[in-house]
């Protein structure tokens, strides 16, 4: 019997919808028998692996703690599939620098320093094209919308997964190279957002590696 995947998206604030369209797009092609807007602690128990959107990192760790689902979220990712797009890659970390005045909620799952905001406001957002070892075809166009970067690692398990060519962002916490991509255990960390281009092979990427896991 063919394995099937349920997948989640974080819908409490953010790009969620845009997830939503991709993963609906790898329906025929790939195992998924569903996929689901996760707001509620139920809704999160039905699926197998989640996402968690782009937004705004600081409102959506407030509002799963009022929805009464953060604690939840801190068992879910540390042992199921669970990808983190720009904000999500922040709610992901063990330790996030930049972050507005008292800091904030993390989910401290992946052993990682995220510099928030790293390339500076909305009107510094691009996009480049690279090519990735990970992702097969032609390179793909990463975009970068008030984005985090990964500043550094902090265990060896850590898999880096894309690293931006030097100078592009880069500060003096980012010595080594500005990070935008990682694989750790269960979970998938990207600072860019692949839902807002019509390119799906990401989302496939993270739908094959979760259907490994489960």
């Amino acid at each position: 019997m063919t394995k099937t995947i349920v997948l989640g998206v974080l819908a409490l604030q953010g790009a969620f919808i845009e997830h939503i369209h991709a993963l609906n797009t790898l329906r025929e092609v790939e195992h998924i028998s569903d996929v689901v807007e996760v707001r509620t602690k139920a809704e999160l128990d039905k699926v197998d692996a989640l996402i968690i959107p782009g937004g705004e990192s600081t409102a959506i760790a407030l509002i799963a703690e009022r929805c009464g689902i953060i604690d939840d979220l801190r068992e879910f990712v540390r042992t199921k599939p669970t990808w983190g797009t720009c904000a999500g890659l922040i709610l992901l970390a063990k330790t996030a620098i930049h972050t507005k005045k008292g800091g904030q909620q993390l989910l401290d799952a992946m052993p990682v320093t995220v510099s928030r905001n790293q390339f500076g406001r909305q009107v510094d957002s691009f996009t480049i094209k690279l090519a990735s070892k990970h992702i097969d075809g032609e390179p793909f166009n990463y975009v970068f919308i008030r984005a985090p970067a990964i500043v550094s690692v902090d265990d060896p398990e850590v898999e880096p997964l894309v690293e931006l060519p030097p100078g592009i962002g880069q500060t003096e916490e980012s010595e080594n190279g500005l990070l935008v991509a990682v694989k750790y255990r269960n979970m998938l960390g990207t600072s860019f957002h692949p839902e807002l281009t019509n390119d799906n092979r990401w989302h496939q990427y993270f739908v094959r590696m979760a259907l490994s896991l489960i």
